[in-house]
């Protein structure tokens, strides 16, 4: 009786408005047209049927939203865009739940519940999760068009409105209006309601932060009406944004300024993973139960008081077998023969058989990202392997250059679509990132290869050497010339190829024990010759 009486309260308390006293729509400041609509079918075709990933008696973490949880009309990257919902299962354990991203490109609150949840509501069972995280699209007409607009805010405000295009008579609610009816259902089922702010938008205040939508006011609100968890994506990935300078949040965004890219995606995934695990709402614990370890990865290091360390990046020239006295060694193994281990730590993280766009892809970079401290110090050569295939074989080359032009390939292998940049784009993601932990990042040119012509080993200054110096004149980041310190040596040393073997072993690019020697002593020859202020701890 109690509940009918707050519900009559409710609905006396709303007040059905007139169209012309609707107040307009917020607006549509995206700049973009989400057209997976107008391909509805083959979208719906490749959304998973709701409920269809459940395994025996788990539970399912359904997710609610639109492009920026899930983008394109098939979800896949091939255009480039990602949406975070299709990252989201890697926070949790699939014996324990599963995860399934619900979401479609141009929906509002208004067209999913209208269009989309019917289905899923019925898919519903006991203990089920259902987070709702959407809004972008809630603008435009209310009663033409897509006819997806709400009304703002979070009354109990409603508006009939007649589409103009069908004649079919719909009530319009509020965008707290319809979380209250998501929630409902919800709870009607036995499942558990979440609700999650919007992914932010790549737009600043007249502060220089990051914009922050006003959805997140209206879902508070309903939060605290209705006892619901809440959620602050919006914020959470909002000061991630702030914290990383305009050239890197750029990127974390593609061909517009709403939706994201790979970085972008995994960005917000990850914050919504943190915004769940971190909450201290006591509804949200079985949840959290069944939930990863959140901690980032980072490179194992025994750091000593007083001591920075130097990260070495790069690939099999930097390390290799590094263990036979008659086998292939990377220069990085080498290190200690010119750094002095009193004064400061290395660490050796390159990997054979990487170029800069596998070894981000890998992880490998944010191992070492995680573990910067202010006054560390990393060295970052590649080269060798990002002149191979990009979108076959070992799908490791990079665009030829120093541009921050971009293109979607897809993986021969696997189908699979990747955004693949430039060498030097590649570079100047490592620089900023290095830079933004308080760390000093040194560029080094990679290795000469045992080539002659004419009485001289090969010289990559109109390549790589080239896309070395304009990275380093573009960003002011120290540059140490490696490959022609060691290609003089050896010029002078050796004068042919047959000459210059026992620097190499097996072939034309891998080191011998002496090769990586002299590699290490050109480092420490670089190094002085520009002044670095890593010199100091030098032998």
């Amino acid at each position: 009786m109690k509940r009918l009486l707050s519900t009559i309260a409710i609905i006396s308390a709303s007040a059905q408005m007139a169209f012309s006293q609707a107040p307009k729509p917020v607006a549509d400041v995206n700049g973009v047209v989400d057209n997976t609509p107008d391909s509805i079918a083959k979208a719906l075709m490749a959304r998973p049927k709701p409920g269809s990933s459940r395994k025996g008696n788990n539970p399912v973490l359904f997710l609610i939203g639109n492009s920026t949880m899930r983008n394109g009309t098939l979800g896949n990257g091939n255009n480039g865009q990602w949406g975070w919902g299709y990252f989201e299962h890697k926070y949790f354990d699939n014996n324990k739940i599963t995860v399934e991203n619900q979401a479609l490109g141009g929906m509002s609150s208004r067209t999913f519940y209208n269009a989309l949840w019917p289905d899923i509501r019925k898919a519903l069972k006991p203990g089920d999760w259902v987070i709702v995280s959407i809004g972008h699209n809630d603008n435009g007409p209310y009663d033409s068009g897509r006819a997806r607009a709400t009304i703002p805010g979070a009354g109990h405000d409603s508006l009939v409105v007649t589409i103009k295009e069908t004649g079919k008579q719909e009530t319009v609610y509020t965008y707290g209006g319809y979380m209250r009816k998501y929630i409902e259902d919800i709870r009607r089922a036995g499942a558990n309601p979440i609700l999650m702010s919007l992914t932010p938008r790549d737009a600043y205040d007249d502060k220089g932060k990051i914009v922050r939508k006003p959805h997140s006011q209206w879902l508070a609100e309903v939060s605290r009406e209705t006892g619901v968890p809440y959620i602050d994506l919006n914020e959470i990935s909002g000061r991630k944004l702030d914290s990383y300078g305009r050239w890197k949040e750029s990127y974390h965004f593609y061909k517009d300024h709403i939706h994201t890219s790979l970085f972008g995606a995994e960005m917000n995934a990850r914050s919504a993973a943190e915004g769940l695990a971190e909450s201290t709402d006591p509804k949200l614990r079985p949840l959290q139960a069944m939930m990863k370890d959140l901690t980032l990865p980072t490179v194992s290091v025994k750091r000593e008081e007083g001591k920075p360390v130097v990260f070495i990046t790069g690939d099999s020239t930097v390390k290799n077998e590094d263990k036979d006295e008659d086998g292939m060694w990377g220069w990085g193994s080498q290190a200690y023969t010119v750094f002095n281990k009193k004064k400061i730590t290395c660490v050796n993280c390159a990997k054979a058989g990487r170029s800069t766009r596998t070894y981000l892809k890998e992880g490998r970079w944010d191992q070492v990202y995680n573990s910067l401290q202010k006054g560390d110090y990393v060295l970052i050569q590649f080269g060798h392997n990002d002149i191979g295939p990009i979108d076959s074989q070992k799908m490791r080359g990079t665009i030829p250059g120093t541009s921050d032009s971009t293109h979607v390939y897809k993986m021969k292998d696997s189908g699979r679509y990747e955004l693949v940049y430039t060498f030097g784009w590649y570079l100047k993601k490592f620089i900023q990132d290095v830079r933004e932990k308080g760390a000093t990042p040194i560029l080094v040119s990679l290795t000469p290869r045992n080539e002659w012509k004419d009485g001289k080993i090969e010289r990559r200054n109109d390549s790589y050497g080239k896309w070395y110096r304009q990275v380093a004149e573009e960003t002011g980041c120290e540059f140490v010339d490696l490959h022609n310190i060691t290609a003089d040596y050896y010029d002078k040393k050796c004068g042919s190829k047959e000459k210059a073997m026992k620097y190499y072993k097996r072939d034309h690019t891998h080191s011998s024990l002496l090769g990586a020697r002299v590699n290490a002593k050109s480092i420490a020859k670089g190094l002085k010759k520009i002044k670095s202020p890593l010199a100091k701890y030098l032998k």
